[in-house]
């Protein structure tokens, strides 16, 4: 804007030089600005010299002099009411209120000097004295690298341009389940998918890492598809058992907290943009086939920018990853008890003197009808310690062990019927949930 003002400025001096003759009103009309900005620009014009170019900048509108000083009492009696408000108010006076009672104190109506007239200077007063602190800067503190498929990431991404079943499910047509690398970035897998759910998404890890192996991490977020529904279950979902009983720690990221999966959200920005949004697929084999050939470009062509590539391809900077811990032949499938030990599950008694804990019911006895009880599990015998105001008073095997090992074909058959079941509580909660709404 201000180069276009200097330009204007300058075809008025011009044509004044070119045309003396004209009136002001004629270089009005021919410059395209008002007479009152001409008369305004000659008479700027006139008091510089010909070739002056320093003439046709703006002028700054910034105080040449500073403002008075307050007198000083004046400064005392604001802090003053800051501190012990003033006429019984019962709060904290903000610049607002001090600008309304400065002009009512009698003692500075009396002192005749000017007070402060905007919120602004009594702002700038407030902070200068201390009474008003800048809030403290928040310092990134970067995340720790990780070592190569140290921790690995993953996450749903719905691909959009497949067009609804008007007779199908309304949402999530078509899913590709992505695995990122937090240690090097790289795109380990992308599976997709036209139906994730419960059963399906543990079928997708599971062959992962029949291909990987197993990482220390997996980091995935609060879907109900991994962790299950907050009220359906007490103990870890299907998910979460079968991670700790082939030695993985599930990482799960807090509720709203993207910023905790950041390498596989950020994959996912550059799979829409780059990808999604360029093909557009409209059938699980087009997004397959675009995917396939995406993951190549992502992992061996495209220049990634974070720190641990340095501008280079993901497999460029790392053309050979470690070997990680095969699957195990044999699993423990109660071995992901030690992860609740002494997690404590309050119950109410049942008139039949039952209590229920993850589906199954528990016996204490009839006597205890309609009493406050807490069990609380004890992993190294299998137990629910059963608590009164008392103290311990039963001790309860718990149901639904297996106390055995297990090959892990056979696991991964009982581990899928657990998700199946899984995610039957889940419709059943969701339809529940449709018709209350709809009766409501």
């Amino acid at each position: 804007m201000e180069a276009e003002w200097v330009s204007q400025r300058a075809t008025l001096r011009c044509l004044r030089q070119e045309h003396p003759e004209w009136t002001q009103r004629q270089l009005a009309q021919n410059v395209g600005r008002s007479l009152s900005w001409v008369k305004k620009w000659l008479a700027r014009l006139a008091q510089a010299p010909p070739d002056d170019l320093t003439v046709l900048f703006s002028r700054s509108r910034a105080r040449k002099t500073a403002n008075e000083p307050f007198h000083p009492r004046v400064i005392e009696r604001l802090l003053e009411m800051r501190e012990q408000p003033p006429e019984s108010l019962q709060r904290v006076p903000g610049p607002k209120a001090l600008l309304y009672y400065l002009p009512r104190d009698p003692e500075l109506q009396a002192l005749g000097a000017p007070f402060p007239r905007s919120t602004r200077t009594i702002w700038k007063i407030l902070r200068k004295n201390g009474y008003i602190l800048d809030a403290p800067q928040s310092r990134h503190k970067p995340r720790e690298p990780r070592e190569p498929l140290e921790e690995v990431q993953m996450d749903f991404k719905d691909v959009t341009s497949v067009p609804v079943d008007p007779e199908g499910k309304q949402a999530h047509v078509i899913e590709v389940l992505n695995f990122v690398d937090a240690g090097t970035s790289i795109l380990l897998s992308a599976q997709a998918h036209p139906e994730y759910h419960a059963e399906t998404a543990l079928e997708a890890v599971i062959t992962f890492l029949r291909i990987y192996g197993c990482p220390r991490l997996l980091t995935f977020d609060r879907d109900p598809r991994w962790v299950g529904s907050a009220s359906g279950r007490d103990f870890p979902s299907a998910l979460r058992r079968f991670l700790l009983c082939v030695g993985i720690r599930p990482n799960i990221c807090p509720p709203h907290r993207p910023d905790k999966n950041p390498y596989v959200e950020r994959y996912h920005r550059s799979y829409q943009e780059e990808c999604l949004q360029i093909h557009r697929p409209t059938t699980l084999q087009e997004v397959e086939e675009v995917t396939e050939g995406f993951l190549t470009y992502y992992n061996h062509e495209r220049p990634h920018q974070g720190r641990q590539c340095a501008n280079q391809p993901p497999c460029v900077a790392y053309p050979t990853l470690p070997q990680l811990p095969a699957l195990p032949e044999r699993v423990d499938p109660d071995r992901w008890l030690k992860s609740i030990h002494g997690q404590m599950f309050p119950r109410r008694v049942k008139s039949d003197g039952c209590v229920e804990v993850d589906g199954a019911s528990y016996y204490l006895h009839q006597s205890f009808a309609g009493t406050s009880v807490v069990l609380r599990v004890n992993a190294s015998i299998s137990c629910f310690d059963v608590y009164d105001e008392s103290g311990c008073f039963k001790k309860i095997a718990m149901k639904g062990l297996h106390k055995e090992e297990l090959p892990f074909d056979t696991y991964v058959s009982l581990i899928k019927e657990e998700a199946r079941s899984e995610q039957r509580r889940l419709n059943t909660r969701k339809r529940g949930l449709q018709q209350r709404s709809f009766w409501d």
